[in-house]
């Protein structure tokens, strides 16, 4: 039995609760999270004292993959607003160094770059965003643009671009320390995200720093494009165990893969290489696979379902492949490719030989997690195939169903989610996906974990 403590950004059922249905696949692998109520949210902080003293308690573990931000902030949206000092979050994680080194497992951690949302919207961010946040996005894709050749302009109070900076350089620092651990051979691997990436920016300048501190010292850390999804590739690394398996890549759109996704600054084919990679297994040409990544990619431009811009999906018949496999939709941001989708549910299902669907928020989102799914599966000896219809089923009712077709259709006749409404939307979905996984998961609900329309968690009672 693998025994995984596993540390996450939020609660949100992403981060926490898919986390907890990729493990029940396997039935030799044991996952262990902190509490829920333990982690943070969109308004509340992470309760970091209890986290470390659920860790202190765990009996042996033999691996821990965290997310250095629940602990350091309170959690990942803290950690663009929190007021503690640089000292107060070193003294903190300091702490937890020390509980760390008590439990002699292997540490898989990652930690993010500040992200710099290229909007007015304060939900995640500081309260001052609402009226600043293009500005300061601007404000930083100029600094860095530009520098150090002229003095970028703005009319941003001072006292707020000073709060913004501030902010910025403790951060900063704090992932400059972590590479410390890293030098002292603390972390198993290390890995900074950047999350909403544009060409240039502060964010962008920070990760290019911190690429040039390792390449120069030789550190084992890597920088990834991606957020949400890093805690999971790194489970799966930890899961795989340093055994070779490889991986080749299949796009739906071959011609297309130098695209950009939104809110990335990498190429489709380097964000599936960097994935892939950060899995722990091995890039592969398709006659050599042990797996096949089918990737139902874009052409010119990636869609955005939540920003309305319509892609044209995919229109070409639907081949499975014969080896083991797993599907990666990003035809779209934030939610699947109803082509495809309608496509692979008239196909014949080789359950033995399905590894998993995604196709929720980012490319590297999607990614990410398909792959672990994928590589759990892959590697069990005593798996549950009807915990994995159950993940599959899931995924389904919330990147196909919810992201893609029934949120667009609530948000036109509702101004506040109901959980009413969102139930009688999703039942000829859900009875589509009964006939075609042979399921009889009767015990479907639905809630909003933080109020919102974003996301949703689908919860199966069997």
């Amino acid at each position: 039995m693998l025994k995984i403590a596993f540390i996450p950004i939020d609660n949100r059922p992403v981060c926490y609760t898919l986390a907890q249905q990729i493990d029940a696949i396997d039935k030799d692998l044991e996952l262990l999270l902190p509490p829920k109520e333990m982690l943070g949210n969109l308004t509340k902080t992470a309760d970091t004292n209890g986290i470390l003293n659920w860790l202190k308690n765990l009996p042996e573990i033999d691996k821990i993959v965290v997310s250095l931000d629940t602990i350091a902030y309170g959690g990942l949206i803290p950690s663009r607003r929190s007021e503690d000092s640089f000292e107060q979050i070193k003294e903190r994680m300091e702490n937890f160094k020390s509980v760390l080194r008590q439990k002699s497992a292997k540490v898989y951690a990652f930690s993010s770059v500040m992200r710099i949302s290229n909007n007015n919207i304060n939900e995640e961010e500081k309260e001052y965003w609402n009226l600043y946040g293009k500005k300061i996005f601007q404000y930083s894709y100029e600094m860095h643009k530009n520098a150090p050749d002229i003095d970028t302009k703005t009319d941003i109070p001072q006292e707020i671009l000073q709060d913004y900076l501030k902010t910025r350089k403790r951060n900063f620092d704090i992932n400059q320390m972590y590479l410390n651990w890293v030098k002292e051979g603390f972390f198993e691997i290390l890995v900074y995200s950047k999350d909403d990436c544009a060409q240039y920016g502060l964010n962008v300048a920070e990760a290019q720093a911190l690429q040039h501190h390792i390449e120069i010292n030789n550190l084992n850390a890597l920088i990834k494009t991606g957020a949400d999804e890093i805690p999971l590739s790194l489970l799966a690394r930890a899961v795989s165990q340093n055994q070779e398996i490889k991986i080749a890549p299949v796009f739906t759109q071959p011609d297309y893969t130098d695209k950009i996704s939104r809110y990335e600054d990498v190429s489709v084919y380097e964000s599936v290489k960097g994935q892939i990679e950060l899995a722990g297994c091995k890039l592969s040409e398709r006659k050599d696979a042990d797996i096949i990544l089918l990737v139902n990619n874009f052409k010119e431009e990636q869609g955005e379902l939540v920003m309305g811009v319509d892609v044209e999906g995919f229109a070409q018949k639907l081949e499975l492949p014969e080896k083991p496999y797993l599907i990666a939709d990003i035809l779209n941001a934030n939610g699947a490719d109803n082509n495809f989708v309608e496509q692979f549910l008239n196909c014949e299902i080789n359950w033995n030989n399905f590894l998993g669907y995604a196709g929720w928020n980012t490319t590297g989102n999607t990614l990410g997690s398909a792959l672990c799914c994928a590589i759990v599966k892959y590697l069990s000896k005593n798996p549950d195939i009807n915990a994995f219809k159950k993940l599959q089923t899931v995924r389904f009712l919330d990147d196909w169903a919810y992201q893609a077709n029934v949120r667009k259709k609530l948000k036109e006749i509702l101004t506040t989610p109901d959980i009413k409404e969102l139930k009688q939307s999703m039942i000829p979905f859900e009875q589509k996906l009964k006939s075609v996984f042979c399921t009889d998961f009767e015990n479907i609900f639905y809630s909003y974990p933080w109020d919102r329309f974003f996301e949703i968690e689908v919860r199966i009672d069997v």
